[in-house]
């Protein structure tokens, strides 16, 4: 189900995440971000690769900014281990309410009209995949949905458009925090490739009706993934 979810608008961790710690409340914490990585880096390129078949990719772009992301999250896991991440979980729910708001009001995403050219794309592409890879690597939730906000709103892709740089980006910063957790010897092999196999099939199924169904379709599924988020970081924050 993370899977599927993460293909389509990303966010699949807030599914993920949670069944991990409520169903394996005897593993170590950063044993189960760990296998959540291993999960998502499965699920997610089998996703991008399906969507690269469907629409080009400006790979210059991604190479780029994927390795803003992948640097950026190594530091954003290992501060993760050194300092408490409370007072970013207590913002998140504001922002991204904000987000909301600012996305409701517009159509970004429906078409595609790329904002900036060249060497000020990867600039821009270069911050911001750094900015999102160092939350994923600090904390997480929803990073692949931001990634896909960002394409549509600061790069001005449409959803199709933006869904495989997006997803590239998201396995970026993925593997850096999965690279800080196995240094620190975090890793439970088999129940990794176990869930890294269902996440897989999940992304494949929603990769292939994300595509079938379009831009509409996955704006829909951006907004609802976005409340979800909402209510879910609040009550991590402050309820739980």
């Amino acid at each position: 189900m993370a899977g599927l979810v993460d293909s389509i608008i990303g966010g699949g961790g807030m599914i993920q995440v949670p069944a991990l710690f409520t169903i394996l409340q005897g593993f170590p914490p950063a044993t189960l971000m760990s296998v959540n990585k291993m999960a998502s880096i499965a699920g997610t390129t089998g996703s991008a690769i399906q969507y690269t078949r469907a629409n080009k990719s400006p790979w210059k772009l991604v190479m780029i900014s994927s390795l803003a992301a992948f640097l950026a999250s190594v530091g954003g896991a290992y501060l993760l281990t050194q300092v408490p991440s409370q007072w970013l979980r207590s913002a998140l729910p504001f922002f991204l309410i904000a987000l909301l708001i600012f996305n409701i009001k517009s159509s970004a995403g429906l078409i595609h009209a790329p904002k900036h050219k060249h060497h000020k794309q990867s600039a821009i592409a270069s911050i911001g995949g750094a900015v999102i890879g160092f939350y994923d690597g600090f904390l997480g939730p929803g990073a692949g949905a931001f990634y896909k906000l960002f394409y549509t709103r600061i790069l001005g892709y449409d959803f199709l458009r933006s869904a495989a740089p997006s997803k590239f980006l998201n396995v970026a910063s993925n593997l850096g925090a999965l690279c800080v957790f196995l240094y620190m010897g975090y890793m439970d092999w088999k129940l990794g490739i176990f869930m890294a196999s269902a996440n897989f099939v999940g992304g494949q199924i929603g990769s292939k009706f994300a595509i079938k169904h379009g831009n509409a379709f996955i704006r829909k599924a951006f907004f609802i993934t976005v409340i979800a988020l909402i209510i879910k970081t609040f009550y991590d924050a402050f309820i739980k």
